[in-house]
């Protein structure tokens, strides 16, 4: 089984798009889907004409979290931590990212699935998702990132009664918990997601990166820091093409193009050159 098998990779403008598409093993993490969304997320990142991405699946599941055949064919303790440390630097990766990231939960998150969902800078669910914490079940601990996104997303109290409790939420719950952004019809999951992606990838990609480095350290920072993380941020910030337009774009009435803005900086022609070499 190759990585086309599990997954499509398709662009759609400045939307840079990955659908999981292991239907019938409920798009589980198996070492070809891990391999593919590493593979895709270092191209995206990487391609300067890639302003957003928009990570969702097909079929009734999202991600059905760790493939169970691959944890009985290599279950021991050297290929567990491998495959678990390779996956912890592409999901890095995905969480660092400069850019917007949308994700589109389309029917079951379980497990690990839920990792790689709070990935996401804006996540939405459709009405009949449901979100399943499964690793207790299976004798393991929380893990794609769980322990660090989902106390930081739902508070310590809720994240224990979620991953301890086995709990099972539904999207509803999941939204008034603040796992998620908005729960959507199933019919307009896709719609609203790419539309949201391309509203995203439309914006100044230089202010979102800045934005996104900074509230990541959000709960591991003091004021004081913080602050000099805003100062020293915001510095470069104007330093920006984008900021020119966007103050020209205020201030003359007429809205911002952000996008040729990132054009005429030298770093965008830099990164166009080296995503060309591989």
């Amino acid at each position: 089984m190759s990585t086309e098998d599990v997954i499509e990779v398709t662009r759609d403008g400045h939307v840079g798009i990955i659908r999981l598409t292991d239907e019938r093993r409920r798009n589980a993490l198996s070492n070809p889907m891990r391999d593919g969304l590493a593979a895709a997320v270092a191209d995206f990142v990487a391609d300067p004409d890639v302003r957003a991405m928009y990570l969702t699946g097909t079929g009734s599941t999202f991600c059905g979290g760790g493939d169970l055949r691959m944890m009985r064919a290599e279950g021991d303790t050297w290929s567990s931590y491998q495959r678990l440390t390779r996956t912890g630097k592409w999901l890095i990766e995905l969480f660092r990212c400069p850019k917007p990231v949308v994700v589109g939960v389309n029917g079951v998150a379980v497990g690990g699935g839920i990792g790689i969902a709070m990935a996401g800078d804006v996540v939405y669910a459709a009405e009949s998702a449901t979100f399943i914490s499964g690793f207790l079940r299976l004798g393991l601990i929380p893990d794609i990132g769980m322990m660090y996104t989902l106390p930081r997303a739902v508070g310590m109290t809720r994240a224990r009664e979620f991953l301890l409790g086995q709990e099972t939420w539904t999207a509803q719950r999941a939204e008034t918990a603040g796992l998620i952004t908005a729960v959507v019809p199933d019919d307009e999951l896709d719609a609203r997601c790419l539309e949201r992606a391309r509203v995203m990838a439309a914006g100044p990609l230089e202010a979102f990166g800045l934005a996104k480095s900074i509230l990541a350290r959000t709960f591991e920072t003091s004021l004081d820091d913080l602050m000099h993380f805003e100062s020293l941020g915001q510095s470069v910030a104007y330093a920006t093409e984008s900021m020119r337009e966007g103050l020209s774009a205020v201030t003359g009435g007429r809205p911002a193009d952000f996008v040729s803005a990132t054009e005429r900086e030298p770093a965008t022609r830099i990164a166009r050159a080296r995503h060309a070499n591989g």
